[in-house]
């Protein structure tokens, strides 16, 4: 006989087995499919392993180059490769192995294998010791998405890397040629580069990070890398290579006219697809977007009334936290609660040098929804106690608001730790705070956080900390040259 389950979710990443836990801890009996690691691409060879290599970069680069103007003499640092990656890969199994644990203290039967779809209620489950089938209620869709590959630049992880590639490098290579000049290019560049590589970054478009974030936030983090030894190369297409002894040649195109570079190594990051050509998603009749996403409605139900959809294949923004939000709320909702989808914002993190976290709308957008007028304050990290003892006063925060009801409606912090200070900024617009509700609240001292009362304080025009001119009917609040 078949296993009968309330809930079958396929992937364990982190939309995946947040969905199995939460169902599992409403009652329902769950199985969660899982072809390769417990975690998913998060835990194991993305936003974890990422982080950890640009962690330690960060502690090498400033061993070498900072540590001095503190009175520490470090002298002859070394980088040892093949330990670091022993170490990464030691965090990755840490939390891919906290996963385990986690499905199984809750009673979630996890199965490793590959699971395609027979019928609505029905898939195939092939693993090491055969094929299954397991029938179920309710269906989970929680595959993710993967690395976009460009003509003439097929991956090897040898010459040409996707992101996996490239945080798994047993040997740092002295230069690198990077296409795509997006967060996960800049990452990984700025990382390398930190170590000691030389790299060129090619980026199709007139801007790095383009249409991610304003232009003042960008300018920031360009300056940085042009201070790592980091080329850009903008308006410029990768077209082909060819390898040579030791070395590739990268050919480009670069605002019209044909470019050479030599490099050891290629990453392209261009992008990421979801992973929904797999499953036989067709096979049942499940709607797909023109871009390959599944189609789902505000309680991330497909159009096959039992099978639900998460995170990356779900649709954009392809965030783990966004997979996770999503994977809790499909889950009540199979239990019989009455939610949807309906936050007003799902914070975005560039973990570059400065880090870069965003929520809400820029100042575009407001005007484009009809927020004519508009209130912004911008408060520089270098003008922050904090920020200026720890030697990382690049960046700022910036806060716009609504100027007749002065309700907050998007923050860019562009500096150090704003990955960590956008969660206020997010609880902020979530609970539709106003610049005063920010001003007013105590921030303690001496912190990074203040930045963000700093920055409220400056968009109502009484700044502290930096000098203003005084506000008239046709001047902005905010930072003065």
């Amino acid at each position: 006989m078949n296993p009968k389950f309330d809930l079958c979710v396929i992937g364990a990443g982190p939309g995946g087995y947040v969905c199995a836990i939460r169902a599992a801890q409403h009652g329902l009996k769950t199985v969660i499919i899982e072809r390769e690691h417990y975690g998913g691409v998060c835990l194991n060879v993305g936003c974890i392993p990422s982080k950890a290599m640009i962690s330690a970069s960060h502690f090498f680069h400033r061993a070498k180059y900072d540590a001095a103007a503190m009175g520490m003499k470090i002298k002859d640092i070394e980088l040892d490769m093949a330990t670091l990656q022993k170490w990464k890969q030691g965090v990755s199994d840490r939390m891919a192995g906290g996963v385990e644990l986690l499905l199984k203290g809750n009673k979630v039967t996890a199965i490793k294998g590959e699971a395609s779809f027979t019928n609505a209620t029905e898939i195939s489950v092939k693993s090491s010791t055969g094929i299954q089938t397991i029938s179920a209620k309710h269906f989970v869709i929680a595959t993710g998405s993967r690395p976009i590959e460009i003509p003439g630049f097929n991956f090897d992880e040898k010459t040409v890397m996707s992101s996996t590639g490239a945080l798994a490098l047993i040997e740092l290579p002295k230069t690198l040629v990077v296409i795509g000049g997006g967060y996960i290019g800049l990452e990984i560049s700025t990382y390398l580069a930190k170590l000691g590589t030389k790299v060129t970054v090619v980026e199709a478009t007139s801007n790095l990070l383009s249409g991610l974030i304003e232009k003042d936030g960008v300018a920031v983090v360009s300056r940085k890398l042009t201070k790592l030894g980091v080329e850009v190369l903008l308006n410029a297409k990768a077209k082909s290579y060819k390898k040579e002894k030791s070395d590739v040649e990268v050919t480009l195109e670069e605002n019209g006219k044909e470019r050479k570079i030599q490099a050891e190594k290629i990453l392209v990051t261009v992008g990421r697809i979801p992973n929904s050509d797999q499953l036989n998603l067709k096979g049942i009749g499940l709607q797909l977007d023109e871009r390959g996403f599944i189609k789902v409605n505000p309680q991330r139900k497909t159009n096959l009334h039992n099978i639900f959809a998460v995170g990356d294949i779900a649709g954009q923004p392809m965030l783990a936290h966004k997979a996770s939000f999503e994977g809790v709320l499909v889950a009540d909702v199979i239990s019989g609660e009455n939610r949807v989808f309906d936050v007003k914002t799902v914070p975005a993190i560039i973990f570059t040098d400065p880090e870069i976290a965003m929520v809400g709308m820029t100042e575009e957008e407001c005007k484009a929804r009809g927020h004519n007028e508009l209130k912004v304050g911008k408060f520089p990290f270098a003008a922050n106690g904090k920020a200026v003892s720890l030697m990382e006063t690049d960046g700022f925060v910036k806060i716009i608001a609504d100027a007749k009801t002065e309700i907050v409606l998007g923050i860019l912090i562009v500096g150090p730790e704003a990955s960590n200070l956008i969660s206020e900024a997010a609880l902020a617009l979530e609970m539709g705070a106003t610049l005063e509700d920010i001003a007013l609240t105590i921030h303690p001292h001496p912190t990074l956080g203040e930045t963000m009362m700093e920055a409220s304080e400056a968009a109502l025009g009484h700044a502290i900390h930096i000098i203003q001119k005084p506000l008239t009917s046709t001047s902005r609040p905010g930072v003065t040259a």
